[in-house]
């Protein structure tokens, strides 16, 4: 075993199983490999199929979004109608500034 290889660690990372070389006493990655690929063997009709499939879906989440944004400025106004009816219950005061303090 070399010197260096003693006083590190080697670690998988938890989300994309990467492999890291770390030195505990620097606390840095000395090295990283990434994890080897997957390969997806599909056939041509599987791949069409699920082609299909993601339009729709596509479809659906814009959908959602267009009545979001519908929606979205009678949300904003509701927000707004209660900030000013709080803003009016509040007593004005004045702000304190820099030059008050001396």
């Amino acid at each position: 075993m070399s010197e260096e290889a003693k006083f590190t660690i080697e670690v998988l990372c938890p989300c994309c199983q990467a492999k890291l070389t770390v030195d505990p006493e620097l606390g840095a990655v000395l090295h990283h490999e990434l994890p080897p690929r997957e390969t997806h063997s599909t056939d041509l009709k599987a791949a069409v199929e699920e082609l299909k499939g993601e339009a729709g879906r596509r479809e659906a989440r814009f959908k959602e979004s267009m009545e979001a944004e519908k929606e979205k400025g009678k949300i904003l106004e509701r927000k707004f109608k209660e900030l000013l009816k709080k803003a009016k219950d509040e007593p004005v005061t004045r702000p304190t500034r820099d030059i008050d303090l001396d």
